[in-house]
């Protein structure tokens, strides 16, 4: 046996053995050895995006589901790991932009060199069920779940709100808009219509907000919590306001002006109304006044991210068009207001600027009338300053609302509505803060949308048989907009209708299209049928997903939607597609930066700078250690490119091994907190996993002749019986930790039983070898899940394998009730319920031998004084004398 460890060869041969045996290969139904089914357990991580490496927060939420499939797999479970690719998206244009290459070939590089290193951390992927979003087995699918969500009117096309720059003319995502400029031009983005596909997310609100409460109990609280509240259900009245505006002989929008509030007892202070810019009554007042007509233009000017739109300046600009309130008849000012969206609702609001305080602050702005509806028992409303009370529905009784005087807001709802009603002009409705997933984007890499335009024929669906519509992967993108409409190749197609020439769409689908299923196709491999077939309803829904919070709105939701449809269209029978959820935590480091004289700053990796630590071992200055001048210290935070605070994971393993990566991801927090880097707790962690070696190769000798001994308990010793007890005692906590995620606690149970196992003083006896040996098959398949190769290659050469088989296939240790057992017990003696001492008696020992001994302690009998008013004994813990 090697005396020194060396993690590159023992992880090598641990590695080959897995890959020549095939050992994660996953397949249904899989049997006992007693010929009986398996209970199945499906784990899945949130599958990464092929940036080219991989990072710290990868090793750990790849690190967690490794544990849980090997300890699943040891206790009997037909368990499987796959993993895939979300290789689709803007981040790949954006390298292909920046490298002159195309984003296939950038793709296809990154994915090959992270599956080396994923597979170099040991991990227990199925490698044959492996997808990748970009290739065309995969997203063929997509298309054909387009085309017959659109034939069932679940995708529809309209007019969308997108960035645009005009400079590279193209359509921006969000984050590439910066201070509201595009990120490549530095032009201002401009707002504009153009036609788009969605999905009819909003017809499954209700249905997704009801088993967000009903069908997810395995699912953290606060995720929950954000799914309802980004659904958000809001009940209100929708209402219009009157109006005489015509267009030509046309009433515009019929001669009403629609709006939804959910603060109908407020109705009767509505001093305004503001409308979008794309407004059709904003579109004619801009006709005849050139000054609003440049301040629409403005507005189409900045994000349309609906938190920037919530914090950014509100301004408004009056149309000089009047509309008429519902109940009162009076007439109402109908102003622009660069804050109201078209897309959203009717694309107007009412103005109630003494109960609502962004209506509040604009009416102070332009001079608006403020008139208070609302009143709190106590209160005093002052017109000039707003008051959090003012908003106040639970408290809040009407007033100078006439027939509403006095009512509270449920009875002013339903009163409210009906009158409206009454007038034809509105109803009670329920309305949801979700909005249609928007799902065309203007961009190349990405699933093309099977649609041909003709003119003869209009928009037609690719037929099913000519699927998938497949991307070309020789484009490179330049920053002037699509490279797809200059593709001739894919652009120019016979229409399948008519015959004649006509154009492929160049959209392409939103990547959350991707990642909407692909879990799905993991239990489906090579299905050229269909999108899933009966392999899929033997392991959905999946068991336990894994991954960062901050999917855990958007994506998340998306799945939901997108497994629902799939359960419409028959395709599967189950309502959700995740019955546990793990949101494990981010991983941190420090930060170190210099500052230049425009506040720019420049970041350090932590490994480039050098620390003055005080008496205590807490930084009181920095260095970068190329130059020797001072960098500021900036404090702990997410470990990231943009911070250059990121840890190389495969240089972690060139230097300590996959084992002592895995083992400190594990053990410095609980999976679902944040884990601090530490460069000395990974040392610590290398220091520990030499000790379990020096240990297996000290005991191999006592080891190797007793392991195909049976342990006979009846010929065990006291200290032989201790031993045996602590090591069963750790392992009854592990157990118990390991089932509920708490990893870092089960690293911390097998730092205690390897203590316990190198300070135990036995003879060399047999029956003392046989504990020693007891004792390290049970350390060994406890560390295992956390450190599979150390212990793989321990277990194999210290002969366990031969006796009790392959690791990866090796019962979980059981706790032995008998072990925990102990012939005497120590109970501590309280006088008059102050500690005075303890004796050790027999278990079993009767109440009057207790107390006879308890009596004759010698440091007892120095507080006894006489006979004792009363002895109470509590079996097994404490004897309390009363004198």
């Amino acid at each position: 046996m090697q005396e020194k460890y060396t993690p590159a060869d023992v992880e090598k041969s641990a590695q080959d053995h897995w890959q020549a045996t095939d050992a994660y290969k996953a397949v249904e139904h899989a049997k006992d050895q007693h010929g009986n089914d398996k209970k199945k357990f499906y784990a899945c991580s949130m599958l990464p995006y092929p940036s080219g490496k991989l990072h710290m927060g990868h090793v750990r939420n790849y690190t967690i589901n490794d544990v849980m499939y090997r300890h699943l797999r040891m206790n009997g479970y037909n368990v499987l790991m796959p993993m895939g690719w979300d290789a689709f998206g803007m981040p790949a244009e954006n390298a292909a932009m920046a490298n002159n290459v195309p984003p296939a070939q950038w793709t296809y590089a990154n994915i090959a060199h992270m599956k080396q290193q994923m597979q170099a951390m040991g991990l227990a992927i199925d490698w044959s069920r492996e997808m990748t979003a970009c290739k065309p087995d995969y997203y063929k699918w997509n298309q054909w779940m387009f085309l017959k969500m659109l034939e069932k009117g679940i995708v529809y096309k309209k007019t969308g709100t997108v960035n645009w720059d005009p400079i590279d003319q193209t359509v921006l995502a969000n984050e590439q808009v910066v201070d509201g400029r595009g990120w490549r031009s530095g032009a201002l983005i401009e707002k504009r219509e153009i036609p788009m596909y969605y999905a009819r997310i909003t017809d499954y609100a209700e249905e997704l907000l009801d088993h967000v409460d009903n069908k997810l109990p395995g699912w953290p609280e606060r995720v929950r919590t954000m799914q309802a509240n980004w659904i958000g259900k809001s009940v209100g009245v929708r209402f219009a306001f009157k109006h005489t505006i015509t267009d030509g002989d046309q009433l515009i929008d019929d001669g009403k002006l629609w709006v939804f509030t959910t603060r109908p007892d407020t109705i009767k202070g509505v001093t305004f109304c503001a409308v979008a810019p794309e407004h059709p009554l904003a579109t004619f007042a801009a006709k005849t006044d050139p000054e609003l007509t440049a301040f629409i233009a403005e507005c189409k000017l900045g994000s349309v991210i609906e938190a920037d739109m919530a914090t950014m300046e509100k301004k408004g600009m009056p149309t000089g068009l009047l509309v008429s309130h519902p109940i009162t008849g009076r007439q109402i000012e109908v102003w622009v207001g660069n804050y109201v969206l078209m897309t959203y609702g009717d694309g107007a609001v009412m103005g109630v600027p003494a109960h609502d305080e962004r209506d509040f602050a604009f009416a102070q702005k332009y001079v608006l009338p403020i008139e208070q509806v609302i009143d709190v028992d106590g209160k005093v409303f002052n017109p000039e300053q707003w008051h959090d009370w003012y908003a106040d529905k639970e408290n809040g009784r009407c007033i100078n609302s006439g027939r509403f005087d006095g009512m509270g807001f449920a009875d002013a709802v339903d009163a409210v509505a009906r009158v409206v009603s009454e007038l034809g002009l509105g109803e009670k409705k329920i309305t949801y803060r979700l909005r249609d997933w928007g799902i065309s984007r203007q961009r190349y890499w990405g699933t093309p949308i099977p649609i041909i335009h003709c003119d003869s024929c209009g928009a037609v669906p690719v037929p099913e048989k000519d699927l998938p519509v497949v991307l070309p992967e020789d484009c490179v993108p330049d920053g002037t907009g699509n490279p797809l409409n200059k593709h001739e190749q894919f652009l120019h197609v016979d229409c399948p209708t008519c015959g004649k020439p006509a154009r492929r769409e160049t959209d392409t689908m939103d990547t959350f299209v991707d990642s909407s299923w692909y879990y799905m196709r993991y239990c489906s491999p090579g299905s050229t049928e269909s999108m899933v077939d009966a392999r899929n309803d033997y392991w959905m829904p999946m068991d336990q997903y894994i991954g960062g919070i901050e999917h855990a709105v958007m994506h998340l939701l998306y799945a939901r939607f997108w497994t629902k449809v799939m359960r419409d269209f028959g395709l599967i029978t189950f309502d959700e597609p995740f019955t546990n959820l793990l949101t494990q935590g981010m991983v941190l480091n420090e930060t170190y930066f210099r500052e230049d004289a425009v506040g720019k700053k420049t970041w350090f990796n932590p490994e480039d700078v050098t620390l003055t630590l005080d008496d205590k071992g807490r930084p009181v200055s920095a260095t970068l250690t190329s130059d020797g001048a001072a960098v500021h210290i900036g404090g702990t935070e997410k470990m990231s490119k943009s911070k250059n605070n990121g840890i190389d994971p495969q240089a972690q393993i060139d230097l300590y091994g996959a084992d002592t990566a895995r083992l400190f991801t594990m053990f410095a927090s609980p999976p679902e907190q944040t884990l601090e880097w530490s460069g000395t707790g990974v040392e610590g962690a290398n220091r520990f996993l030499r000790r379990v070696w020096a240990f297996g190769v000290a005991q191999a000798g006592r080891i190797e002749k007793s392991v195909t001994r049976k342990l006979v308990t009846a010929d065990l010793g006291d200290s032989q019986r201790a031993l045996r007890r602590e090591v069963h005692k750790i392992l009854q906590q592990a157990d118990h930790d390991i089932k509920r995620i708490q990893y870092n606690t089960v690293v911390s149970a097998c730092m205690k039983m390897l203590n316990t196992l190198e300070a135990a003083k036995l003879d060399g006896s047999v029956v003392s070898d046989a504990v020693i040996t007891e004792g390290f098959s049970i350390f060994l398949r406890v560390l295992y899940p956390i450190a599979p190769h150390i212990t793989f290659a321990l277990w194999q050469q210290l002969g366990y394998a031969a006796v009790h088989g392959d690791l990866l296939d090796a019962a979980w240790p059981q706790v032995d009730p008998g072990a925990l057992e102990q012939a005497d017990i120590e109970m501590m003696i309280q006088v008059n319920g102050k500690l005075r001492g303890s004796i050790t008696v027999a278990k079993g020992a009767d109440k009057a031998s207790i107390e006879a001994a308890a009596l004759a302690n010698e440091n007892v009998q120095k507080y006894l004084d006489g006979t004792p008013k009363k002895i109470i004994v509590v079996p097994g813990k404490l004897i309390n004398i009363v004198v």
